[in-house]
């Protein structure tokens, strides 16, 4: 089984990318965060790789870390997620946004992925909460400002402040929140992922 790949990029399109490795050029499904995250060719990639078999076919599909790999394992596992449908989902929200709209309930989110409805939403909500892979640290990006009264970082920021923290330890990590689920979360996604990088 072929478990990463390091090579040149050949070439990269919206949905793949063939990148060589002994002199063999692989054909590798990609989420567009994956994609995104590959130099231009001809420079050298490194990828994590699920490799899926069939009768019919050997399909590669890569993953810019081994957190995204380790959730595509997780959605094809749920009975109406096909890897199309998994790496959709990886397309449109980065792992940490994933697992806090999972973790809130929020199926209105996830729906915002193509091919998924209200059904599959509440699927992947049942199925999923409380056997999400093991939560990391926000990653190490520039904190986001708090947007002035009545958005989403003041709301979330009054919720800590009545929960008792401080307002000098919530405020960095709402910054990291915000700018970690990116525009457009929901008041329960920033109150969640910053309440478990406070837990720490």
């Amino acid at each position: 089984m072929i478990a990463r790949l390091r090579g040149p990029v050949l070439e990269r399109t919206a949905e793949s990318c063939v990148i060589e490795a002994g002199g063999v050029g692989y054909l590798v499904h990609a989420s567009s965060r994956t994609l995104a995250a590959l130099p231009s060719p001809p420079e050298e990639a490194r990828l994590h790789v699920e490799m899926v078999v069939r009768e019919d076919a050997f399909t590669l599909y890569g993953f810019i870390d081994a957190a995204e790999r380790e959730w595509f394992r997780l959605l094809t596992a749920i009975q109406g997620v096909g890897a199309k449908l998994a790496l959709g989902l990886l397309s449109s929200f980065p792992p940490e946004r994933l697992a806090a709209a999972i973790e809130a309930g929020d199926r209105a989110l996830l729906r915002q992925a193509p091919g998924v409805g209200e059904k599959l939403a509440t699927r992947l909500i049942a199925e999923l909460a409380g056997r999400l892979p093991a939560a990391r640290p926000l990653p190490s990006l520039p904190a986001r400002p708090l947007p002035a009264a009545g958005g989403v970082g003041e709301e979330a920021l009054s919720a800590l402040l009545h929960l008792g923290y401080r307002r000098a330890e919530a405020e960095p990590v709402l910054g990291r929140a915000l700018a970690a689920l990116g525009e457009g979360a929901a008041l329960a996604e920033v109150i969640r992922v910053a309440l478990r990088e406070l837990g720490r």
